[in-house]
């Protein structure tokens, strides 16, 4: 018998006894993952200014060695609407970027966020721009809100000069002042990130940065040496976990031992939370950075989410995953439900 079809029957005795393939399920383990799970506190002020407060779900947070953020947000319908605003802006950026994509005008590597917008809005709304922001390829929400312009990104996307890097950068490179990047680099950004917090720390700023990164990255060894450095020396760092349950064609399941990613900072507290409801994300960014800025060290915080895309534009999403899975996301969890 020759060496090929050996190795060929190796193989389907191999595949044989390996267990069924496991799908992401719609909701993520035993979090809540619904977008319309939060409810007011008696009833609504008439002024669009005056605060009120809002609960969450009962598990919207989950946390490891620590507590969890409060349940009850205040809020005022401003807040409200300007993040419903913001939400639906994205989305439709993103939609616009997907059109031009298909007409050819954009080429290259182009990754869109349509159905993540809770975690990009959410976390803006708790912080300011003396905070620091860096993430991966999946960044243009987070280059409009950080201080960039839609007509900037769409037109860096197209390559033109007068996009937010000059149209020398692309999809994968965007940057301000206040937001570092749009990395191409899977997992490269966050001991970037650990850096940036480092020189917080030492100019003695009571700001936070926020180094985010992908459940595909999460298996990355610099990573966890981000993870190691920034607890030693207490750096005001929140690692962020934007779980969407697929990196690129493989669930999290598949690809992690453990898919509680909001534990796997060891000695780093972690929590883990509904990024499917801007509230609840409001709050958790809220009580990370007043956590990191307060002296506690790093935090690790997992925002549980879904894209209804493919992973980027060359992917058409559906072959690793069914319509009906992303259809009942969308008609069921979607982040700017009312």
């Amino acid at each position: 018998m020759s060496f090929a079809n050996t190795l060929r029957q190796t193989s389907l005795r191999q595949t044989s006894r390996l267990a069924p393939l496991r799908l992401a399920p719609a909701s993520a383990r035993w979090l809540e993952t619904s977008a319309a799970s939060s409810e007011p506190h008696g009833p609504l002020p008439e002024s669009s200014t005056e605060t009120f407060r809002v609960k969450l779900h009962p598990d919207s947070f989950h946390s490891y060695r620590c507590d969890a953020p409060e349940l009850s947000v205040e809020v005022n319908k401003d807040m409200m609407i300007d993040m419903f605003t913001k939400m639906t802006t994205m989305r439709r950026m993103e939609q616009a970027a997907d059109a031009l994509y298909k007409a050819k005008l954009i080429r290259g590597f182009c990754h869109l966020a349509i159905g993540q917008e809770a975690v990009s809005v959410g976390m803006e709304s708790a912080i300011d721009g003396n905070d620091r922001v860096i993430t991966s390829y999946r960044c243009h929400p987070f280059a409009v809100l950080r201080g960039g312009t839609i007509k900037s990104v769409i037109a860096e996307l197209l390559g033109r000069q007068a996009g937010i890097s000059n149209g020398k950068g692309g999809s994968m490179h965007m940057f301000t002042p206040s937001f570092f990047g749009g990395n191409g680099i899977v997992g490269a950004q966050v001991p970037v990130g650990a850096g940036i917090a480092f020189a917080q720390k030492y100019l003695k700023k009571k700001t936070v940065t926020f180094a985010m990164y992908g459940d595909g990255a999460s298996n990355q060894g610099q990573v966890f040496e981000a993870y190691n450095m920034a607890k030693l020396w207490d750096l005001p760092c929140v690692f962020v976990c934007e779980n969407n349950k697929y990196g690129m064609g493989t669930s999290a399941e598949r690809s992690s031992q453990n898919t509680s990613f909001f534990m796997r900072g060891d000695q780093i507290p972690g929590i883990q939370v509904n990024g499917m409801d801007i509230l609840a994300v409001h709050q958790a960014c809220k009580f990370s950075k007043e956590w990191t800025t307060s002296g506690k060290g790093p935090l690790v915080v997992e925002f549980v989410t879904y894209r209804y895309g493919g992973h980027s534009m060359s992917d058409p999403g559906t072959t690793y995953r069914t319509r009906e899975e992303i259809q009942r996301m969308r008609s069921t969890q979607d982040a700017s439900t009312v």
